[in-house]
């Protein structure tokens, strides 16, 4: 259940927002630009690699790690195998997921670790293994945590996540962390600017930059200030009150986009979403828009009484068809076949494209919005 009047109240969803998620979102662009610097300060941006390393290994836990690997995936293409690395199971005592190499992996590969808390010994005991078979290892994480000491002198090189001010001293909830807006951008810059390093994306310090003032002008249009009706997170937030998104993506940018916003609202919101890529998400999702997604006593071929208690029933879920859409590959679009599909099953619909500019700006745009709109759900719901 949402309360929609308390989108239309800054005042009061600055109080709703204890863990400062709209603050995490405004200060995106200003993450970046934070991630920029540690990055030039741990020396990743003067790296001249000798040749390109045979495989990219990711690893790490929670929606950013996830996105950022996602990402990272996406945007380098066929220029080098990226793997994200899977637990492998969970330690006994201490509940701690652990991670292992591949048989494979040696000294000819790269090691990323990404991770908002650097407490998890699994990841610790990953960057040993690592250093004992060769590989080189970088890590973003935390300055002072347990993983950048195990990473001390000569086994590898850590870059100190971009934090804001506020983080460090008023709250300290480690899932909130995990999936709030900003910590994305903290773990993904550094090692964009790794990768652009070892010519295996293209994400120059110049990009990087348009990455940054495209998050703060999404900032400036969605903010908690801007009234619903010209706010396109606040009005997505509203149009999925009470759904089950199917996030449908078209183009490059847009794939991880939409992966990222079912994962982060199952995250912060506990609302189930399912994110897929066109053409692929017309015939996996065509049977659930067939299909009774309704909730109601009339569901499953059951005939409707019109004259049954409606009083303490729980409010109808249905789907709800959230279109992000950037340039689609080769020109070819399947958003026409999409909204057909969706209004032919009486299935709304929600589209969201991204302004001009580079395949990372139209993500950047694409991520904003989103968690700008997961935020609002967030605090909203919660208050209903």
């Amino acid at each position: 259940m949402l309360d929609e009047s308390l989108l239309d109240a800054p005042d009061e969803l600055t109080r709703a927002d204890r863990l400062g998620l709209l603050r995490g979102a405004a200060e995106a662009g200003a993450r970046v630009r934070t991630a920029l610097r540690n990055s030039a300060e741990a020396g990743v941006t003067g790296l001249s690699p000798e040749g390109r390393p045979r495989a990219v290994l990711i690893a790490g836990s929670g929606a950013a790690a996830t996105g950022t690997a996602d990402v990272i995936t996406a945007l380098a293409g066929a220029s080098a195998p990226v793997t994200r690395l899977h637990p492998t199971g969970v330690a006994p005592a201490a509940g701690a997921l652990r991670w292992a190499l591949p048989g494979w992996a040696g000294p000819v590969d790269l090691l990323l670790i990404v991770t908002t808390e650097g407490t998890e010994p699994g990841l610790s005991l990953l960057a040993e293994q690592a250093y004992r078979r060769g590989c080189t290892v970088v890590a973003v994480a935390p300055g002072e945590s347990p993983l950048s000491e195990s990473l001390g002198g000569s086994r590898g090189l850590l870059v100190p996540m971009a934090t804001a001010p506020y983080e460090q001293y008023e709250h300290g909830d480690a899932d909130a962390g995990a999936a709030a807006p900003g910590s994305l951008w903290a773990l993904l810059v550094p090692l964009l600017a790794l990768l652009d390093r070892a010519g295996l994306l293209t994400a120059p310090t110049e990009t990087l930059q348009l990455v940054a003032d495209r998050l703060d002008s999404v900032a400036e249009r969605c903010g908690p200030a801007v009234a619903t009706y010209s706010n396109p997170a606040k009005t997505l937030a509203a149009e999925l009150a009470d759904s089950l998104p199917l996030i449908w993506t078209e183009g490059t940018a847009a794939a991880p986009a939409g992966r990222r916003f079912a994962a982060v609202l199952a995250e912060l919101t506990g609302r189930p979403a399912l994110a897929a890529e066109l053409p692929e998400a017309i015939p996996s999702h065509e049977a659930l828009l067939a299909g009774d997604l309704t909730g109601g006593a009339g569901g499953a071929g059951g005939e409707d009484d019109f004259f049954r208690d409606r009083v303490n029933e729980s409010q109808a879920l249905r789907a709800r068809v959230v279109l992000l859409r950037d340039r689609p590959v080769g020109g070819l679009t399947a958003a026409p076949a999409a909204r057909e599909l969706a209004l032919g099953n009486d299935t709304a619909i929600s589209e969201l494209e991204p302004e001009e500019g580079s395949e990372l700006e139209a993500l950047a745009e694409l991520i904003a919005v989103t968690d700008f709109a997961t935020v609002y759900l967030a605090l909203a719901g919660t208050s209903a």
